[in-house]
């Protein structure tokens, strides 16, 4: 008779996203693509536009669709938000060909890959990586995912993100440096993606700071909006 294997803390509960149309997508890991619009690299002054796109990875905090709070983080004083498109992976791969990389989509939605812009920099210009900027609880909002079961894959579409009412950020994913399949298939030499994997693949210029208070609407032609307040620092 086999013996029963105790936890020695409560299990984690996984981190879900709303399905358009119903149901939840698990959360397996979260990354995110930098430098991936000309416009915003010209703005940031960060790099060569030439240079390959930054990939970094994140944490699976708070997330979901619909009007929803995420508390502004600690450990700074410049909180900036970044519309981003959402690639949803359903099936995971390594080495995977940029031709079979639609195949392992499931979804997309739209996202706001919310940053530290000064630890940011900091790291930036003393050479370090940047996950200090990029990676806290709620870093990453996102909406809900709509599935790809009639084909469709997003090459173009407009893109924006509003702050209390006034257009911030616009732009076109057709303008993204390296495309959905090429996103994928660069990140997939890096690591092995899995089902559940959720990809924010970069903003068009026009990112800016946010205080508490701040109401945010992130929009792309096709996709489900994401809104989020931003609310005081949790004790």
């Amino acid at each position: 008779m086999s013996a029963v294997v105790q936890r020695v803390l409560p299990a984690i509960p996984v981190t879900e996203v709303p399905v358009a149309g119903g149901g939840f997508f698990p959360v397996r890991r979260v990354y995110c693509v930098g430098r991936n619009y000309v416009d915003h690299i010209r703005e940031m002054k960060e790099a060569d536009e030439r240079d390959p796109a930054v990939l970094l990875s994140e944490t699976a905090g708070r997330r979901g669709a619909g009007r929803h709070a995420v508390p502004y983080p600690p450990f700074t004083s410049d909180f900036q938000f970044e519309a981003e498109l959402v690639i949803a992976i359903g099936s995971g791969g390594r080495d995977i060909a940029v031709a079979d990389a639609p195949d392992h989509v499931w979804g997309y939605a739209v996202g706001i890959d919310l940053t530290r812009r000064d630890r940011q920099r900091d790291a930036r210009d003393l050479r370090l990586p940047w996950e200090v900027g990029k990676s806290f609880d709620a870093s990453a909002p996102c909406g809900a995912i709509a599935s790809t079961r009639d084909g469709r894959h997003f090459k173009g579409g407009i893109i924006t993100l509003s702050a209390n009412g006034t257009e911030r950020q616009r732009g076109d994913i057709g303008h993204m440096i390296w495309s959905v399949p090429e996103v994928i298939a660069q990140l997939s030499k890096q690591v092995t993606l899995g089902a559940g994997d959720l990809i924010y693949t970069g903003t068009p210029a026009g990112v800016g700071p946010v205080v508490p208070g701040d109401l945010i609407v992130a929009h792309i032609d096709g996709l489900p909006p994401l809104t989020i307040t931003i609310a005081p620092l949790e004790a």
